[in-house]
């Protein structure tokens, strides 16, 4: 009884975490989606400006690729901040 407890936790644990996975992997794309979005409606950015936001967009597509979700998530997330920062206008 006692292993098929244990047992029986682990399985729901695998299957609570996989969920969140998946949520990352979509909110990764759909930050990197909203990232390609303003860089081709934003031409008038300063170009100093707009090479830091190539440079992070570009972190993150390697996060990606490497299959690293999580940090493709935290790159992105940031950057779509400084960019509603500087742009309050588009959401």
């Amino acid at each position: 009884m006692k292993h098929s407890a244990i047992a029986g936790l682990f399985i729901a644990g695998a299957l609570l975490t996989s969920p969140v996975f998946a949520a990352d992997k979509d909110l990764c794309a759909g930050n990197l989606q909203t990232i390609k979005d303003f860089v081709t409606s934003q031409p008038s950015i300063p170009e100093t400006s707009m090479n830091n936001v190539k440079e992070a967009q570009k972190k993150a597509e390697d996060a990606q690729a490497a299959g690293n979700d999580k940090d493709c998530v935290e790159v992105t997330s940031s950057l779509i901040t400084k960019m509603q920062i500087r742009n309050p206008t588009r959401n």
